[in-house]
């Protein structure tokens, strides 16, 4: 099979990861599998991993996220590789130029293709001052999903959004995480002793990008509601981008570490006792799962992730999505009941023992090897 994507690991974001987890999960299970994807390195060059042959391509960064690179590969390019290897199925997980031109080619190939819906862009014009072309930004997307035999998406109510929107043949495959990973005895005394805490005291923790579509201004009211009546409770932020220095001038107390991966972003939630994530533009969310599985009590508004995996106020706190002053309540009441929010902590981890990646990558061999064989997934 061939995976066409903008980004991939190591590059940090919620898209690359689920991409590294199903390309290793389907290489584990014996597929053969091309990946195309833009340059991550002047030094870049094409590689074999086992199954896994990498093909990067020219590209260019995207305006408004710098570090994923749009791929600028024609469908020439693609008919030249697929004529010499063709593939039994394409699956194209972005919608940049390279994902449009290999649809468009495997369309004219007979190539049976698969499409991934891993990012609302048509969402992202209200945090860059660019409604406007939001309609057109769905007319694009609508387009290029349409030509595939399905598009893949993450819960049932994007699903359903999509489908109202004129997608075709929408298929749910959700996300999973790693439980060994992200685990609570990463918990470290020595990391909170250096954020300033002690082993009682509360950390509050937001993962993310640090962009203006994660709406991280709402953390951080929210934690200026808690300090002002746990004045020893510390906020720690994890991510970069383009309001990562803005954010440490503005909330000088906080914790603004950069980004962290692998075992040290394990330790770094795990040793944190609350997880606020207020962004209102995620298609899924993986923050949430791997929140809940280092065992954190997580506030999160309820769409995505947090409405297919937290049952409030068990497991996890949920808000109706754009309210404010609810998230902020929901937040100050977490940090003021600290019995219930161990309570919450236990079921949180609990939960996430129940969402295994090896599931995933079944359903995502399932809809493939279907499409392959020229069924409807």
């Amino acid at each position: 099979m061939c995976v066409v994507t903008e980004t991939f690991p190591p590059e940090i974001n919620g898209v690359a990861m689920t991409l590294g987890r199903l390309t290793e999960g389907m290489c584990a299970r014996g597929h053969r599998l091309r990946l195309v994807r833009p340059f991550q390195s002047r030094a870049d060059r094409p590689e074999r991993d086992g199954s896994l042959f990498t093909s990067p391509v020219n590209g260019i960064p995207l305006p408004f996220y710098p570090e994923v690179r749009v791929g600028l590969v024609g469908t020439g390019w693609y008919r030249d590789l697929w004529r010499r290897e063709r593939p039994d199925v394409v699956y194209v997980a972005t919608e940049g130029p390279a994902g449009w031109n290999a649809v468009r080619q495997a369309a004219r190939m007979g190539i049976p293709t698969v499409t991934g819906f891993h990012t609302n862009f048509h969402a992202y014009g209200r945090y860059y001052h660019a409604e406007p072309l939001q309609r057109l930004v769905m007319a694009y997307l609508r387009a290029v999903h349409n030509r595939s035999a399905c598009t893949v998406v993450p819960t049932e109510a994007l699903r359903a959004e999509l489908t109202g929107n004129g997608f075709r043949n929408v298929r749910v495959m959700t996300r999973g995480v790693d439980c060994t990973l992200f685990a609570p005895a990463r918990r470290s005394r020595d990391l909170r002793r250096a954020w300033g805490v002690e082993n009682g005291e509360l950390v509050v923790l937001h993962v993310g990008r640090l962009a203006p579509e994660k709406n991280i201004e709402l953390a951080a009211d929210a934690f200026r509601a808690i300090a002002a009546e746990v004045p020893s409770a510390r906020l720690v932020i994890v991510g970069d981008g383009p309001l990562r220095h803005d954010l440490a001038r503005r909330h000088p107390r906080a914790i603004v570490t950069g980004a962290r991966r692998g075992a040290a972003l394990a330790e770094h939630y795990a040793s944190a006792d609350l997880l606020l994530f207020p962004s209102e533009a995620e298609t899924f969310g993986n923050v949430t799962l791997e929140g809940m599985a280092s065992g954190l009590a997580v506030l999160a508004y309820d769409y995505a992730a947090a409405r297919e995996h937290i049952d409030s106020g068990r497991n996890g706190v949920t808000v109706p999505v754009g309210d404010r002053d609810r998230f902020v309540a929901a937040a100050l009441a977490l940090a003021r009941d600290r019995s219930g929010l161990e309570r919450l902590r236990e079921n949180a981890r609990r939960t996430a023992l129940g969402v295994a990646w090896q599931a995933v990558v079944a359903r995502f061999e399932e809809l493939l090897t279907r499409c392959a064989q020229g069924g409807m997934p």
